[in-house]
């Protein structure tokens, strides 16, 4: 087929036009835009054979870095030139009152969908991943929320879970270091306690790459991550709503384009 540009205008878009992309014989689906933008072109794609390429267009691009896109469109796409088709495992969050989602990269419930909340787009658009950091600079005045998680019929009660399908978190940071878009699994790192100083010590060491050392943060693989309470989701960095939820991975769901030098 002759390419064909399609623009989006609003949220949802992306996944309307691959949708109809895909029902009027699309071989090949590129997408140009951040992490949400490919997020619902994904949800438009699964669970067709067609591949879908990405190239970074938005803040943190956290799917991009995890490949080794980088963040630059032009290099990216000579990257890309060279990928390979494989069948990936994506995750889908399920809610009762709430049509199921797919994501590809992570799920995050608490404290990280809580800044999800609170990022202001004005800011967003000014200052890029930094808004976050203003964002999550807020929480640390106050009490963590807690819900509850049930993790390879393991309970227990958290502030924040990261159901991860990559290792990148941001964009710059890394969180779930054992996470692959290739596994059949998700690593699932859950972070206790209700003190925010506490968290701001989690973060400090994520971001000198220890926070797995860190006592009141563990480390699980699981296919099914059940959450119980009221807590903030957010999955590829969009807002969600809240729990009660469940994440669960979807396999042989999607055709991407992966750099051969992914692992």
């Amino acid at each position: 087929m002759k390419p064909e540009p399609l623009p989006t205008r609003a949220a949802g878009d992306a996944t309307v036009l691959s949708r109809q992309a895909i029902a009027r014989g699309a071989d090949l689906i590129l997408v140009l835009g951040g992490d949400g933008t490919i997020n619902e072109v994904a949800n438009g794609m699964i669970p067709s054979q067609v591949p879908l390429g990405i190239l970074p267009g938005g803040t943190a691009n956290v799917l991009a870095m995890e490949l080794g896109l980088g963040s630059q469109v032009d290099s990216a796409a000579e990257r890309l030139g060279r990928a390979v088709a494989r069948r990936i495992h994506v995750g889908k969050l399920i809610c009762d009152d709430r049509p199921e989602r797919y994501f590809l990269m992570m799920g995050g419930v608490g404290l990280d969908a809580t800044i999800v909340t609170a990022v202001n787009p004005t800011l967003k658009a000014k200052l890029g991943k930094l808004a976050y950091w203003a964002a999550g600079a807020q929480q640390f005045f106050r009490s963590i929320g807690q819900f509850q998680a049930s993790i390879a019929e393991h309970r227990e009660q958290y502030g924040f879970v990261l159901v991860s399908r990559v290792r990148n978190y941001g964009g710059d940071l890394e969180i779930a270091s054992q996470a692959s878009l290739l596994s059949g699994d998700f690593e699932v790192v859950t972070f206790t306690g209700s003190n925010p100083l506490r968290y701001a010590a989690y973060m400090a060491a994520v971001g000198i790459k220890q926070v797995k050392k860190m006592p009141g943060v563990t480390t699980r693989r699981a296919e099914r991550v059940q959450f119980s309470g009221s807590a903030h989701i957010q999955v590829d960095g969009e807002y969600m709503g809240e729990s009660p939820a469940r994440m669960e991975i979807v396999h042989d769901a999607l055709t991407l384009l992966i750099p051969e030098t992914y692992r």
